[in-house]
């Protein structure tokens, strides 16, 4: 299996389309140091196994002194890595976080954007001075041409709940990224067939995504099977939600606590979701 990866790392499914330099990409120095450094939390580095960050981010084609914008963080997951990587190579991270110019911001959101705000500040020796990006449905595009990276994870299904949504925020990435920019993404991979158009089981068909990046301008530049998992069945209780490391045992968002007497031996058994690893670029 680890032999198959590797091998797809170089491979560009897109016909007449080379992959990046794969091989210089693993060579980085100092993104060998950001994956392995013990400043990443514990429980996020037990996680590397099923997602590959550093062939993931040479599939995608990270390079030193890129200026790199994390697409609605999360935890931090991808975090942790990029912005120690962006400052050691002389380059710049950023990530997106609520929209406060949006009048109808809520108070929760707003507390959340300062917290963000003010745990990047604690970590300005690590990842530098981090830019924190107005994003939400109503907000501003992104300053014009300014990153190199952007990187989408495990994102673009809750994008696909509000009609229009996906659309507008993949139209900001592109104003955002300069001519040539990387967007990278990382998604839940549906089987190939119809697409339920809010996506409510959390996978999405690689056909429709790439359908919809394209429409926005971009244009598909590779794929990978870094983070495929054949073992996922993709019919799961719970959606994608019910695998680890969520492991849910409720419906998603229902706010009900965990079932106790929920067998989740089968669910641990897969491990984390089949997905697929797409880099798109900005033509120029």
């Amino acid at each position: 299996m680890k032999a198959l990866r590797t091998l797809a790392v170089g491979v560009a499914l897109c016909a007449g389309l080379a992959g990046p330099a794969v091989a210089d990409n693993h060579k980085d120095e100092a993104l060998a140091k950001a994956v392995a450094s013990e400043s990443r939390s514990a429980a996020n580095r037990e996680r590397d196994a099923a997602r590959h960050p550093a062939e993931s981010l040479a599939f995608w084609g990270l390079k030193p002194g890129m200026v790199v914008l994390e697409v609605q963080p999360g935890g931090g997951w991808w975090s942790e890595i990029l912005g120690p990587y962006a400052k050691a190579t002389g380059g710049r991270f950023a990530v997106t976080g609520p929209d406060l110019e949006d009048p109808e911001l809520t108070d929760r959101m707003r507390d959340a954007r300062a917290k963000m705000g003010a745990d990047f500040a604690a970590k300005a020796d690590q990842y530098g001075a981090v830019q924190i990006v107005n994003w939400g449905p109503k907000s501003a595009p992104p300053p014009a041409n300014s990153f190199d990276f952007a990187l989408i994870s495990r994102s673009f299904h809750g994008w696909m709940r509000a009609e229009g949504r996906a659309q507008k925020y993949l139209g900001d990435l592109f104003v955002a990224l300069k001519p040539g920019g990387i967007l990278a993404i990382e998604q839940h991979r549906a089987n190939p067939g119809e697409q339920d158009p809010q996506a409510m089981s959390g996978y999405v068909t690689e056909a429709y995504l790439i359908e919809q990046v394209e429409k926005a301008g971009f244009k598909l530049d590779g794929r990978s099977e870094i983070n495929a998992n054949p073992k996922d069945t993709k019919d799961h209780p719970f959606g994608v939600w019910t695998l680890p490391p969520m492991g849910i045992t409720v419906p998603y968002g229902s706010g009900r606590d965990s079932d106790p007497d929920f067998d989740r031996s089968k669910y641990d058994a897969i491990g984390e979701s089949d997905r697929m690893t797409l880099r798109f670029v900005k033509p120029l």
